[in-house]
């Protein structure tokens, strides 16, 4: 099962003279600006949980309230209503210094303008957490520089804050919440005070980071293509509230009303969807004990000149074509192995869209899609591939596919019927006029 590493329940922050009164209306259904005369209400009745080792994102325009949100997570900001649960701690309403020890044991920080001491060294930055855990010197600078090395910035411990570029600063913000080796990383705007350009380099960085460490991270951005990128799962707020917590793929295919659609008609679709996002069932699919009477049949039936050959493992294993066995039949043999073909083009169930045209393009069938054992789990038409990159819900385009993944029962079924087929099929016994 998955284990929650955070979880927030029904959360309100409200800022002004009477924030409890502004909860109790807004719990009775008053709106946002309805009790602006008691207080301003920042965030109103989020909840979510973040799994262990998965980077969940906050998404949302300014003043959405998730800046907020990631300062309650660490008790920078006291909830007004609802709770915070870290680790199993609660971590609202309780002792100050009880909150200092799961700020410390637990939850680390990086901000947007990279919060480094400007006096002390770099790897004195990073080695900073675990001096306030009386940590010795020589062991806390050695982490220092492990850490400097995992960012890419071997060499530079002895330098100041102001001698480095500002992508260089936020690694450094980085080294320094990795060396506090705390199970929560909270990324506030973390990079969206850098050049585009150094921008996509970090957030690559925070990936191939992500895949050795497996830190949890909560990541607040206001770029949806960022959020995409980044994002296991992604909450889009709007005016403080949580409007829809979904997959990227979720959120670009399926959006919970039009605020979120509008917010989504922009995004590289090439660079969120993958190949199962879009997929459909494989079909034509022969397996290879089937004779070339059936593979014809198969074809026929499906409109298509060719067929995939399968396995009895599922496996992929190459493609058949209807003169290869036409000429089979009318030789009498009742084997496939003479005329299979290797398969010419085939892509990994996760790989993005945009890496999908030139195979799209080389292969004769719909492109093969293949699980990590090398299994065929569907196929993509190039009219399906070219549909999922345009418009997407509520448009008026004539050709509008549906985005879903295909349920592993459907895939199941064809590839047994394939099966099935093969084992029920008496070779040499069928019309020659049923074949062509």
């Amino acid at each position: 099962m998955t284990e929650t590493a955070l979880e927030a329940r029904h959360l309100f922050k409200v800022f002004g003279r009477n924030p409890n009164q502004a909860v109790r209306r807004l719990k009775s259904g008053e709106s946002r600006n309805d009790v602006l005369d008691a207080g301003t209400a920042a965030v109103i009745d989020a909840s979510f949980s973040v799994n262990k080792g998965e980077i969940f994102v906050i998404m949302g325009l300014s003043g959405s309230g998730k800046s907020t949100i990631i300062r309650m997570l660490n008790g920078l900001h006291d909830a007004t209503d609802g709770s915070v649960i870290v680790g199993g701690d609660q971590i609202t309403g309780i002792p100050a210094s009880r909150l200092r020890e799961i700020r410390r044991d637990n939850v680390s920080m990086v901000f947007q303008h990279f919060a480094l001491l400007p006096h002390r060294t770099v790897a004195a930055n990073i080695a900073y957490p675990l001096e306030l855990r009386g940590v010795p010197r020589a062991e806390r600078l050695a982490k220092a520089e492990e850490v400097l090395a995992m960012v890419g910035l071997e060499g530079n411990g002895d330098k100041f804050p102001s001698q480095l570029s500002g992508g260089m600063q936020q690694r450094v913000g980085i080294a320094r919440a990795l060396a506090a080796d705390t199970e929560i990383l909270l990324m506030d705007e973390a990079f969206s005070a850098l050049d585009p350009l150094i921008r996509r380099e970090m957030q690559e960085q925070l990936l191939e980071l992500q895949q050795k460490l497996q830190k949890t991270i909560v990541f607040i951005t206001h770029d949806l293509n960022e959020a995409m990128f980044l994002g296991d799962r992604i909450a889009v707020m709007r005016d403080g509230r949580i409007v829809q917590i979904g997959t990227p793929e979720d959120i670009l295919t399926d959006p919970a009303n039009d605020y979120v659609e509008q917010f989504v008609q922009d995004v590289d679709r090439a660079r969120v969807l993958t190949a199962s996002n879009v997929m459909e069932l494989p079909r034509p699919v022969v397996a290879e004990t089937t004779g070339p009477r059936t593979a014809l049949r198969q074809m026929r039936d499906a409109y298509m000149s060719a067929a995939y050959v399968t396995g009895r493992d599922r496996k992929l294993l190459g493609i058949v074509t209807d003169r290869d066995a036409i000429k089979l039949v009318r030789k009498g043999e009742t084997s496939l192995a003479s005329i299979l073909k290797p398969v010419p083009q085939s892509v990994s169930e996760d790989e993005v869209l945009m890496n999908l045209f030139v195979p799209a393009v080389e292969s004769p069938l719909p492109l093969a899609v293949v699980d990590g054992g090398g299994r065929l789990v569907g196929v993509i038409p190039r009219v399906t591939l070219l549909a999922a990159l345009g418009p997407g819900p509520g448009s008026t385009e004539e050709i509008t596919l549906p985005l879903r993944p295909v349920p592993q029962a459907e895939i199941d079924a064809v590839l047994d019927e394939a099966q099935d087929a093969a084992a029920t099929a008496v070779e040499g016994q069928a019309p020659e006029k049923e074949v062509l």
